[in-house]
């Protein structure tokens, strides 16, 4: 079986070179510019002293913490119509931001954030495969910068951080399993998976589906494999992004 040719010569257990930037937004209570490969995600955070309407009805009360995604006009080759001037959020767009929200808020105590809304901002510079996965894993490490800063400032009385999370795509093209794909890789898959795991490695979501095929138990086992294998070298690159971080 002939095997497929990733760019720059990569294995199929390879990961894109991935890197985190902090600090890119200065006004952001943290932020960070994640590239994953040519894909590159601006992750920003911001503290409300406000929450939904809804939550005020709730008798427990706690924090809240909410995501928005978008793809800032010039990310693709060509342009891409500001959501704004369509009147309203693509589907797309509301299905991302809703799983940057739910896999931040797996690993957050929102019982310490007392009675601030959290809000994060994922804006795509560029985009090359894998932008929810970039998104999350930047949210993540924007937000360990976050919560270290607010704790100095006292705005938080402890740190809402219960574990780490990061996420990676993986998927079949040619019968051949591939770790983090880029566009062109995705565009072909036969099966796209988009996995989100803790560095517990407890799973927080799996997204996947065969694309006009299907796949057996055995390659569905082998994706998550091979997405553990690659979640737990970005959470060690979040790590050491974090660490080297300053105010």
């Amino acid at each position: 079986m002939e095997q497929h040719s990733r760019a720059h010569g990569r294995e199929h257990n390879a990961l894109r070179p991935i890197t985190f930037q902090p600090n890119i937004a200065p006004n952001a209570s943290g932020s960070v510019l994640v590239r994953f490969g040519n894909t590159q995600v601006i992750c920003a955070i911001t503290l409300e002293k406000k929450l939904p309407k809804w939550m005020l009805r709730e008798e427990n009360k706690t924090g809240w913490l909410s995501a928005e995604y978008s793809m800032l006009p010039y990310s693709t080759l060509e342009r891409k119509q500001r959501d704004i001037s369509k009147g309203k959020l693509d589907g797309r767009t509301v299905e991302i931001q809703r799983l940057i929200g739910r896999s931040l808020r797996a690993v957050v105590d929102l019982k310490a954030l007392n009675d601030y809304t959290l809000w994060i901002d994922c804006d795509v510079l560029q985009a090359d495969g894998g932008t929810r996965t970039a998104s999350i894993s930047g949210a993540y490490v924007a937000a360990s910068l976050a919560f270290r800063k607010l704790l100095q400032t006292g705005s938080l009385a402890q740190n809402p951080l219960k574990s780490a999370v990061a996420a990676v795509s993986v998927g079949i093209l040619n019968n051949q399993a591939l770790l983090d794909l880029d566009y062109l890789e995705d565009k072909d898959a036969a099966v796209d998976f988009n996995v989100v795991m803790t560095d517990s490695g407890q799973f927080v979501e799996i997204q996947g589906s065969g694309e006009e095929s299907t796949f057996s138990e055995d390659q569905h086992n082998a994706l998550l494999g091979l997405a553990k294998s690659g979640i737990r070298k970005i959470l060690q690159l979040q790590q050491e992004a974090i660490a080297s971080a300053t105010f």
